[in-house]
């Protein structure tokens, strides 16, 4: 079976990917597969620079991603550019993750953008891990050390809570506490599993 797993940031995906992994899913998380796809030397950084300069380089050679975050967050046609050239790139390397996987594995695709790049469709089932959008913003807060308005802009540049309750056959909600959401992850790995 193939999940697609999503929630807007700071939603508690990551965590709830986790737990997903410990009951036996086989987890492909994009935001991995992001950083893999541009990694130095690779097809994908050469990409990046060519469309908006070397000055999204840090020392090292490697991807700044703050300055690249400050030019696609704060332009949605810069951010379309960036995403033309990442997201392809990582679903050709999930899909080729995804056909080593064992056979009649749960194979789950942590995936932040999956309304945003219409995916919702190609998977037996969509896990939406959902918070309200003031917790979102007062978590991203406490937990990345971004600024209020700086959250403000990464949860308005995501798809809205409703649209990504609009493609869930799963919602985990996220707002209480870590048993809760442990309880919870269980219960839809349960049926997953038993679908």
């Amino acid at each position: 079976m193939r999940v697609g797993l999503t929630g807007g940031v700071a939603s508690g995906k990551s965590t709830v990917s986790a737990m997903l992994r410990e009951l036996g899913a086989v987890v492909i998380d994009a935001d991995v597969l992001a950083r893999e796809v541009v990694g130095p030397g690779t097809p994908g950084l050469e990409a990046v620079v060519a469309e908006f300069g070397s000055g999204v380089l840090g020392d090292d050679g490697g991807l700044d991603r703050p300055a690249l975050g400050a030019i696609v967050f704060a332009d949605p046609s810069r951010r379309a550019a960036l995403e033309a050239i990442i997201h392809p790139r990582v679903r050709e390397r999930a899909a080729q993750i995804e056909r080593n996987a064992p056979v009649g594995a749960l194979v789950v695709q942590d995936i932040p953008l999956l309304v945003e790049s219409g995916q919702a469709a190609g998977f037996d089932a969509v896990v939406v891990v959902d918070v309200p959008e003031e917790l979102q913003v007062a978590r991203a807060v406490r937990d990345r050390g971004w600024s209020e308005t700086e959250a403000q802009q990464r949860v308005a540049a995501q798809a809205a809570r409703s649209e990504r309750l609009a493609v869930a056959t799963h919602v985990i909600e996220n707002a209480g506490t870590i048993e809760d959401l442990r309880q919870r992850v269980t219960e839809v790995f349960g049926e997953l599993v038993a679908s």
